[in-house]
């Protein structure tokens, strides 16, 4: 035998062996074939809320009833008034794969209905106790039937008005592993509180009504407009503030078919996170990265980053263009071409933005008289200073004359500026303003005196509005007045939660509570940190079914700026899952405040300057604001005499 052969006699004999040890390939039974498709299509009850709804849509459903209990777990029940299904048709769309909107491969192509694999009620019917009831139109009764773990257990006629009634309980019976992955019932039905939402926004011709566990969570009737949809749903406060968008591009073939319609946020309007930009691709909510990014692109230059605007776009296309069927639950899509989309969306949000911010300036009163010599000068003088920071933007713009000629005219370099215990020149206070008094602020409040003397520090001028120039005895320091200040206020607020109880000086209560509608995430994240909150200057108390009030905000806030920065922290608390970790919340909440407290802040004179250096010097970290962007850099003597000095002989003097 040559080498060739045995080596061909070995392999045969190893595949041998290998043939007795693999296990057989047989044909999985209908029963396990449709749980592992649940276990794609159906992750959580809210996805069969989805699917039947989705259904209740292609039947041409004008009214939707939806109904669960316990987050889904238990009870869901969709009933609408479609065209129905007659007994055998009923029966029939039990089976896998059993559709009415396909026959071959190429209609995935011209696809327009919301549901049309087949696969959702097979897989819901077969991890759950299953009952179908239907009667379709020109019928005298309808059709129940009654499946457990996908089991057929009953079939009868039934009295019913026309459309279909579907009832799913004890989700994932039969597969009680699957149970253990599922939230709490509140986070459950939250995501079918949304998910509800958006079908609810995405039609608004269709009556929709909710109830959770007996109690209506929303009912809208049919709407004639996405505004009036929205202002039901979301609320009025945010339907007000949309701006309609209407776009098409017929001169370019590559986007000649689309059409772009809805209503977007109004340039400076944002939220903390994406959860409100809404996009539709052909009346179907989805998730998609290309419109995403095309929204943030439009909105640059009209929100600050980091801010997300609320939009509801409704892209329409062609079904050739986009692919509904990368997803297996048909959350995502994909474009065939996605540059072509992300062109069209970004020219009809900025055209849109634009034409919004010039209709304001023409909408603008006109003075009627002629400005004084004074006005006008004062006018110039105002042109020709450097463009001041938003966030150090004056809460009140008539600045007196006098604090304008401390900056245009710095103290001499040469005198020392007394800081320890200074008193501040009345011709330099701030313009007074809304906000309470300095005995009601907290520690950090830059009227108050300072932690630290600073015997060698000196005040020597302003630099473009938000630095600060200083000297100190290690040279010359120059000072970022909104880092600084948001460091000060994040370690303040940091340990004014870190106290064990609320403290009532760091509150001021409103005379007038702030209304506030939470959707049902938000709500769980309230109760579930408002203890932190209340140590925060928060109180907010329960005013009804996802309503609440804001009885009392932090004293160093602005009212106006209360129901943002509420909104916001529970925001990033929800994304952040809720959160046990009582100190990474707190530490969230300090750094939102950090930023929103220097948005009303006014520009200090130098002695508040300095003592806002003393409160700096004084924080545990304070090079660095809550961000990780630097508060101050020095230049050193030795980097000043390598500068300007020829020889040692030359050096500065210290």
């Amino acid at each position: 035998m040559t080498s060739l052969d045995l080596t061909r006699g070995l392999g045969v004999c190893v595949i041998e062996a290998m043939s007795d040890l693999a296990p057989r390939i047989r044909i999985l039974p209908d029963q396990v074939a449709n749980q592992i498709a649940a276990g794609e299509v159906i992750e959580r009850p809210v996805a069969v809320i989805k699917e039947l709804v989705e259904n209740s849509l292609d039947a041409g459903a004008t009214h939707i009833e939806v109904e669960f209990r316990n987050g889904g777990k238990a009870y869901m029940r969709v009933q609408d008034d479609g065209c129905g299904m007659d007994p055998d048709t009923a029966l029939l769309s039990l089976e896998r794969h059993a559709t009415s909107k396909i026959q071959s491969a190429d209609d995935l192509n011209t696809i327009r209905s919301f549901g049309f694999r087949g696969e959702a009620l097979p897989s819901v019917a077969s991890v759950s106790k299953f009952t179908l009831r239907s009667r379709a139109r020109g019928w005298t009764e309808g059709t129940e039937i009654r499946i457990n773990g996908g089991k057929l257990l009953e079939r009868k006629a039934c009295g019913m008005p026309v459309g279909t009634v579907v009832e799913v309980a004890n989700l994932f019976n039969t597969v009680p592993a699957r149970r253990k992955f599922l939230k709490t019932d509140a986070t459950e039905s939250a995501h079918i509180i949304y998910l509800t939402r958006l079908c609810a926004v995405a039609h608004p011709q269709v009556a929709f009504r909710l109830l959770d566990n007996g109690r209506v969570v929303f009912q809208s009737p049919a709407c004639l407009d996405l505004r009036e949809r929205i202002g039901e749903i979301w609320g009025p406060s945010l339907a007000n503030d949309l701006i309609p968008i209407e776009w098409q591009d017929d001169q370019n073939p590559e986007m000649r078919g689309m059409r772009l319609h809805g209503l977007v946020a109004r340039p400076g309007q944002g939220r903390a996170t994406r959860r409100d930009m809404i996009t539709l691709v052909n009346q179907r909510p989805v998730e998609s990265r290309t419109l995403g990014y095309a929204i943030l692109d439009a909105y640059h230059g009209y929100l600050p980053r980091g801010r997300f605007p609320p939009t509801f776009l409704f892209l329409e296309i062609e079904p050739a263009m986009v692919d509904v069927n990368v997803h297996p639950a048909k959350r995502e899509v994909r474009f065939r071409s996605e540059g072509t989309i992300r062109r069209f969306v970004v020219e009809a949000i900025t055209d849109c933005l634009s034409r919004f911010q010039e209709s304001r300036k023409v909408s603008l009163p006109q003075p009627k008289a002629r400005p004084s010599d004074t006005d006008q000068a004062a006018e110039t003088a105002d042109r020709d200073k450097p463009m001041a920071d938003p966030s150090l933007a004056q809460s009140d713009p008539r600045a007196p004359a006098a604090e304008v000629a401390v900056y245009a005219n710095p103290l001499p370099s040469a005198v020392p500026l007394p800081v320890a215990h200074a008193k501040v020149d009345p011709a330099h206070t701030d313009p007074p303003t809304d906000r309470p008094s300095p005995k009601t602020l907290t520690r950090t409040s830059f009227e108050q005196e300072p932690k630290t003397s600073l015997a060698d520090w000196r005040y020597i001028g302003r630099m473009r509005e938000r630095l600060v120039l200083l000297e100190s005895a290690d040279g010359l320091v120059l000072l970022d007045l909104a880092h600084a200040r948001q460091r000060v206020r994040f370690e303040s607020v940091v340990e004014q939660i870190g106290r064990e109880e609320a403290d009532s000086a760091g509150a001021q209560s409103l005379l007038l509570p702030i209304s506030l509608e939470l959707e049902p995430l938000l709500c769980t994240t309230l109760e579930t940190h408002r203890a932190l909150l209340a140590r925060g200057g928060f109180v907010v108390e329960p005013f009804g079914r996802h309503f609440y009030r804001i009885e009392a905000i932090p004293a160093w806030l602005d009212p106006g700026s209360a129901e943002s920065l509420l909104r916001d922290t529970l925001e990033q608390l929800r994304e952040a899952g809720g959160g046990a970790n009582e100190r990474l919340a707190a530490e969230r909440f300090a750094r939102l405040a950090a930023v929103f407290s220097t948005r009303s802040e006014s520009t200090p004179d130098p002695a508040a300057v300095m003592r806002l250096l003393a409160d700096l010097l004084a924080c545990q970290h304070p090079h660095t604001c809550p961000r990780g962007r630097p508060t101050m850099q020095l230049l050193t003597h030795a980097e000043l005499n390598r500068r300007f000095a020829s020889t040692q002989k030359d050096a500065f003097p210290r």
